[in-house]
């Protein structure tokens, strides 16, 4: 696995850079988000969602578990596993095998480690989180890739 570290300095910059990975991901790429609360997890995926050409606003789907758009470009999944109390039946109930599998598109999924387990060895790792010595909007992007 291939592992690359960014640091941006704003949440347009983190923005910019998830939509220049976006571009680089084939369809039916997941990216598992990481990150403390706050961390940019949501902006990532919103700047996924600008390269997939979604024109609507990209909010995290904390209740709804996921929002699907169909961007210009190409589909794009989002989904937030961070209230899911049920783990992995809940993830299944949640229909979670239809993106994880062959989504023609690409698939977003906050707090990831919700259902661990059903996550694809193939899946993009992106790491978010504040640097000790940046400004409030600066981040620390991982990368871990095939």
């Amino acid at each position: 696995m291939k592992t690359e570290v960014f640091r941006t300095a704003s949440a347009e910059e983190t923005r910019e850079l998830a939509a220049r990975l976006a571009a680089e991901a084939p369809d039916g790429t997941v990216m598992l988000l990481s990150g403390d609360l706050g961390a940019g997890k949501t902006c990532f995926a919103q700047g996924l969602a600008r390269a997939c050409g979604v024109a609507k606003s990209v909010t995290s789907p904390t209740f709804t578990l996921v929002n699907e758009y169909a961007g210009r470009v190409r589909r794009f999944a989002h989904m937030d596993l961070y209230r899911m109390a049920g783990g992995e039946a809940e993830a299944h109930d949640i229909g979670i095998d239809d993106y994880l599998e062959g989504f023609p598109g690409l698939v977003a999924i906050e707090w990831p480690a919700q259902a661990a387990s059903l996550m694809p060895a193939g899946a993009w790792r992106i790491g978010l989180a504040a640097p000790e010595d940046g400004g409030a909007s600066a981040r620390i992007v991982t990368v871990a890739r095939s």
